[in-house]
C-alpha cells in the first residue's frame, strides 16, 4: 500500500505542476524530473514487492503497443480495440 499511495501523491504533484501553466507559471523541467524519479521509485517499490521485473513490464508494453499498433499509432486502432485489448 505505501508504494500505491506514493505513486498516487507523485503522480498529482507532477500534476500540480502541469496545472499551474494554466496560472501562468513557467514548466520546470527539473522539478518535473525530480517529480517523476520520486513516482519511479514507488512504481519500482511496487514491483519488488510482488516479484516483477521493471524490465519484464516495460517489454510486455512494447510488445502489446506492437501488436496494438503495428504501423504506428493511429487514431482509427486507439478508438476502436480488439475485445480483449487492455
Amino acid at each position: 500500500m505505501h508504494a500505491l499511495h506514493g505513486m498516487v501523491s507523485e503522480i498529482g504533484e507532477l500534476h500540480g505542476l502541469y496545472q499551474k501553466q494554466y496560472q501562468g507559471h513557467e514548466m520546470d523541467p527539473r522539478h518535473a524530473q525530480k517529480e517523476l524519479g520520486d513516482l519511479l521509485w514507488f512504481i519500482a517499490e511496487w514491483c519488488t514487492s510482488y516479484g516483477l521485473s521493471l524490465e519484464d513490464i516495460m517489454q510486455l508494453n512494447i510488445d502489446k503497443l506492437r501488436v496494438r499498433y503495428p504501423e504506428g499509432f493511429d487514431a482509427e486502432h486507439s478508438l476502436h480495440r480488439r475485445e480483449g485489448d487492455i
